[in-house]
């Protein structure tokens, strides 16, 4: 078995969710500033939507039928994974603390195992299982969720759709027949589809949208309101999508949403270097429960693709089943 493809997609995956780990402190100095949490996330997908429109368009250069025949992915990726997810987690900040909304919205790795259960019959074997209750253990204590919390019903609701949205996320990038589109090209349409959606929730009046052109506090100055600009929408955006579809496909929807959650190890290292935000003792030790998840559910993967080998009667050895211990 060749597991450099699987180290490259390990590696991608990790620089994938740190990027989409920077995304809450750059949107939390947008929001300081006088943004609304809807124009925030609109412009970042109007920007990266932008960037991505000519790299898009050379590669589909003569295959522009292939956006045709790929538009329910489309159309499923840019308005439940990016547009719907998006906003269902804002929404959920709205009514609930941040680590309630961010646990709701990762509950969205055991919706990827059901989906895989049901739909493709892999039953989680018990590596998978211990490696989800680590991970999820770890969530909770990196999320250094303390006290009494009071659970809006209505914010619990949009949490869960959040949770759905990231699901979708992982499900759709994973996909990767013949018909695929290359991760730039899959990135640039969900982004722009994710945008219009939310131009026309804005004008219906569902979500609030208005911005500020105010100078903003990062990295413990006072700068233009452009810097988050830029960086929520290149660096959280454009990179991280693309490179997050990329290392999906190479690892599989399962794997891919496991490694996913070290995003919330990187949003807590980010908000304490940008926002001077210190993680406690508890986020430390959540941080390695997370990582033993991530590596048993790892193990598992490799353990499912290594075949199983019988001595045949001439002394030979025979290939029988893989993955079906």
């Amino acid at each position: 078995m060749n597991l450099a493809p699987r180290r490259s997609g390990l590696g991608t995956a990790l620089l994938s969710a740190a990027a989409f780990g920077t995304s809450g402190s750059f949107a939390t100095a947008l929001i300081g500033s006088g943004w609304s949490p809807a124009a925030a996330v609109t412009v970042r997908l109007i920007v990266a939507g932008s960037v991505l429109t000519v790299p898009a368009l050379l590669l589909l250069r003569g295959q522009l039928n292939s956006l045709v025949r790929q538009a329910r992915s489309i159309g499923g990726f840019g308005v439940v994974a990016i547009a719907a997810g998006q906003l269902c987690y804002y929404n959920a900040v709205a009514r609930l603390s941040v680590g309630v909304a961010l646990l709701l919205e990762y509950l969205g790795i055991l919706l990827v195992v059901g989906w895989l259960w049901v739909r493709q019959g892999q039953r989680p074997r018990r590596l998978t299982v211990s490696g989800a209750v680590a991970a999820l253990v770890g969530l909770v204590l990196v999320l250094d969720i303390t006290g009494q919390q009071h659970l809006d019903p209505i914010g619990v609701l949009w949490g869960l759709g959040a949770a759905f949205g990231l699901a979708s996320y992982f499900v759709i990038s994973a996909q990767a027949d013949d018909a695929a589109l290359p991760p730039v090209v899959m990135a640039w349409s969900g982004l722009t589809v994710g945008a219009g959606t939310l131009l026309l929730i804005g004008l219906t009046g569902v979500a609030p949208m208005h911005a500020s052109t105010a100078d903003v506090q990062f990295l413990h100055h006072r700068m233009s309101w452009l810097m988050p600009v830029l960086g929520i929408s290149l660096l959280a955006a454009v990179y991280a999508y693309c490179s997050g579809i990329r290392a999906a496909r190479a690892l599989g929807a399962k794997l891919a949403s496991f490694v996913g959650l070290s995003e919330v190890l990187f949003a807590v290292l980010f908000a304490w270097l940008l926002l001077g935000q210190l993680p406690r003792l508890p986020q430390l030790v959540g941080g390695a429960f997370i990582v033993a998840g991530v590596a048993l559910v790892q193990l598992d993967e490799l353990r499912g693709e290594q075949p199983l080998v019988e001595v045949s009667e001439a002394g030979t050895p025979a290939v029988l089943v893989a993955g079906q211990s």
